[in-house]
């Protein structure tokens, strides 16, 4: 059986797993993305009320909540605290947002 192979860009905003259209598995349990940013676009604040948020840096730089962060850098954003997100350079992420998740 060969594989089966989708497009990035033909999901929205770089959401492939989670509640949205389309997806490769539906969840409202979990989100994964691979998002693509050009030097100098942002995200205003934001947050979730009961989801855990982790921002994989794979390239690039970013400044999220006033701090600066590289590639190979994981961010974990818990339930209730607020980011905001500016790409510094180009830059890639991978975002995963999980509800139910334990704190440690």
């Amino acid at each position: 059986m060969p594989l089966e192979r989708h497009r990035l860009d033909r999901f929205t905003k770089g959401w492939f797993v989670g509640d949205f259209s389309p997806t490769l598995i539906a969840s409202d349990a979990v989100e994964v993305a691979v998002k693509i940013y050009k030097a100098g676009e942002s995200e205003s604040s934001h947050h979730h009320k009961v989801a855990t948020e982790l921002t994989a840096i794979i390239s690039g730089r970013v400044k999220m909540s006033g701090e600066e962060i590289g590639a190979g850098e994981i961010v974990k954003i818990h339930p209730g605290q607020s980011t905001d997100f500016t790409a510094l350079t180009d830059v890639t992420t991978v975002v995963v947002v999980a509800t139910g998740v334990a704190p440690h």
